[in-house]
């Protein structure tokens, strides 16, 4: 490198103690939920997913050796979920196995000096929470909240951060989605949904309800779209999990998981952006004052203009999922977030899904520099945990859709890290990242 080339290179330097890291959902990963809504939902006849999550990619049996790599990478957090279905496969029965899973699961972060950032509840419910009226019942909360203080009485002195609920908000993303869809028209929602299924609802509709025994309209799963009481629903049982949490496990900093596209507008769409923005974030942050910190996550952009939410472009860049290449969300994100909830915050999910590993280094870079930039301007972002840690099942889309830092062979379950778990752990050890302002250079 020339002497004028390095003259262009800045570097970004991240505070002590910032958690570098990588994230994972239980039932992505884990293998054989057999407990779980999603797992009843993958096997009907007529399912909407492409294929069964069956035991995914074994990290419930392989999660040490998976640990073991990630901190051998240079990364110091590991955010993961604890399956509820597990903890409490039948309504008031606790499975003592299934904690002590999660107990050894938290003593391999101790013994790597791995921090780990715990999901309470990641998508998946026990089957009989859906029997019981599911995520529009109003005995919900009450139910969450034991389970949470269960959990967090026996673990919670091993775990730093934990988050109630993930992606609280996402259901009124999946409504968009599923209206656009209904409307010929496009949307977006930050996980993978099959709407290809038209023709076979009413199959699938007369086997949810054999499934769960009640009315198929009934069936209120956490992915299903929201009415306004079943998101006050949602929102509550995170207020009364914290609650109880806090009675049983002080110490421990709680926040909550929201999604959140960077909403921008062109001439003409200023109201309709400010609208999703309320819709999806602003409503909700009277349920977030009492937080120690809020959970971040973000993949990319929707552009509004005078007739609503613009198309990406044929000439721009996707992702695997349909998603605009736009790294540069999640620094616009980070803004709007603090801008109106002063709290810490930590990125617990960003990431790319892409078969082209190039490009999934080119995410994390120009991320970073903006992460670093919020950081700069004093918004305190206290940790960046990459979307995923694995390849993995990606909800109806099955397991086509490459997040991974790490490609599992899912015939043999052999893990090979990417070139961008190497870049991203030579970050984390650093705790710099060099960014060339040479746009020829980069």
């Amino acid at each position: 490198m020339s002497d004028n080339s390095k003259k262009l290179t800045m570097q970004y330097q991240f505070p002590d103690q910032f958690l570098w890291g990588a994230s994972t959902a239980a039932h992505q990963v884990e293998g054989n939920n057999t407990n779980s809504d999603s797992w009843v939902m993958e096997n009907l006849n007529g399912t909407m997913y492409k294929e069964p999550s069956g035991i995914a990619v074994n990290h419930y049996r392989l999660y040490r050796e998976d640990i073991e790599r990630l901190a051998a990478l240079g990364l110091n957090s590991y955010r993961f979920s604890i399956e509820w279905a597990r903890i409490e496969p039948e309504e008031g029965h606790f499975d003592e196995a299934a904690m002590e899973h999660y107990r050894d699961v938290l003593r391999t972060c101790s013994n790597l000096n791995v921090t780990p950032v715990v999901t309470l509840h990641h998508f998946t419910s026990p089957q009989w929470l859906i029997s019981a009226g599911g995520w529009e019942a109003e005995g919900t909360p009450a139910r969450f909240a034991r389970y949470c203080a269960h959990v967090m009485s026996q673990l919670g002195d091993q775990i730093p951060y934990v988050c109630t609920i993930n992606e609280a908000n996402i259901s009124i993303g999946i409504a968009k989605v599923m209206k656009q869809y209904q409307q010929g028209g496009s949307a977006a929602a930050q996980l993978g949904m099959n709407m290809d299924f038209q023709e076979q609802m009413r199959d699938y509709y007369a086997e949810l309800s054999k499934a769960f025994g009640i009315p198929p309209m009934e069936v209120h799963t956490f992915l299903s779209p929201r009415s306004e009481k079943g998101l006050h629903i949602i929102f509550q049982s995170h207020v009364e999990a914290r609650a109880a949490i806090r009675q049983v496990s002080p110490n421990t900093k709680i926040g909550l998981s929201m999604s959140l596209f960077d909403f921008q507008s062109v001439p003409g769409g200023e109201e309709q952006a400010a609208h999703e923005l309320h819709e999806e974030f602003l409503q909700f942050l009277p349920y977030m004052e009492d937080d120690d910190f809020l959970a971040l996550q973000n993949y990319s952009r929707e552009i509004y203009g005078p007739d609503g939410l613009i198309p990406v472009p044929d000439d721009r860049e996707r992702t695997q999922m349909g998603y605009e290449f736009y790294p540069e969300a999640l620094e616009n994100v980070i803004r709007c977030a603090s801008k109106h909830l002063n709290k810490p915050i930590i990125v617990t999910e960003n990431g790319v899904a892409t078969d082209d590993d190039t490009r999934r280094v080119a995410f994390i870079d120009r991320a970073l520099k903006g992460v670093a930039a919020c950081i700069a301007d004093g918004i305190p972002v206290k940790g960046y945990l990459h979307w995923s840690l694995l390849d993995n099942f990606e909800w109806q889309l099955g397991f086509s859709k490459r997040f991974g830092l790490v490609e599992v062979d899912r015939q043999t379950q052999e893990r090979t890290p990417k070139p961008s778990a190497y870049h991203l752990g030579k970050i984390a050890r650093a705790n710099i990242i060099l960014h060339l302002t040479n746009p020829h250079l980069n």
